[in-house]
């Protein structure tokens, strides 16, 4: 008796670096057929940008999956975050830039003809999985495309992560890309203390 073969869905998995990508791909591609899509402007000086994305670009011919590469609109990004730049990291600045690149994800997925849509965004630490998942549930509302709702840094998500990176010998960075994020990182800085003081006014 012949087995019958199901056929996968169609993902396009918006993400933002090799080593965020790797456990994510391993944990979707067991479910969907799996494209993957770089749409970070976000992402700077551009040297940064193209380091990561050259990564993934070598992770994939590794893993064969597709790698799909989105424009580098950092005015659109700039135009949508900067208004919310003092309010620093884990706050509506990151839920805005979250949204407009999950937004792009959604808009390519619905020009290649997707069935599924999900983020590696999740698989970090530092980003709330609760406030991107949200935002994929509105955008599937949206275009009527599934969003694959996750927060892959559980159940040591995030550790196989690590791990896969250094199986790999990714590059691994360490500030999540933006010019705002990588100036808070200095809390002594005058950037920082400017944040500080636009958090506590609304204390």
């Amino acid at each position: 008796m012949s087995e019958i073969t199901v056929e996968k869905k169609k993902l396009l998995l918006h993400t933002c670096c090799a080593p965020c990508t790797g456990h994510v791909y391993e944990v979707l591609s067991a479910e969907y057929c799996v494209t993957a899509f770089f749409f970070n402007p976000n992402i700077s000086p551009r040297t940064e940008y193209n380091k990561r994305l050259d990564e993934l670009k070598k992770y994939a011919l590794t893993r064969n999956f597709p790698l799909e590469e989105g424009p580098y609109d950092i005015r659109g990004w700039t135009a949508r975050v900067r208004p919310l730049r003092f309010h620093g990291e884990r706050s509506v600045r990151c839920r805005e830039c979250f949204r407009f690149r999950l937004g792009e994800t959604f808009k390519k997925a619905e020009q290649l003809r997707m069935e599924a849509v999900a983020t590696s965004l999740s698989i970090s630490p530092h980003k709330d999985a609760a406030v991107i998942n949200a935002l994929g549930r509105e955008l599937q509302d949206q275009y009527g495309i599934e969003f694959h709702a996750a927060d892959f840094k559980k159940q040591d998500g995030y550790k196989k992560s690590v791990e896969i990176s250094r199986l790999h010998g990714f590059y691994r960075q360490d500030y999540c890309g933006c010019i705002y994020s990588k100036m808070e990182r200095d809390r002594e800085s005058a950037w920082s203390a400017r944040v500080r003081a636009f958090r506590s006014s609304f204390q």
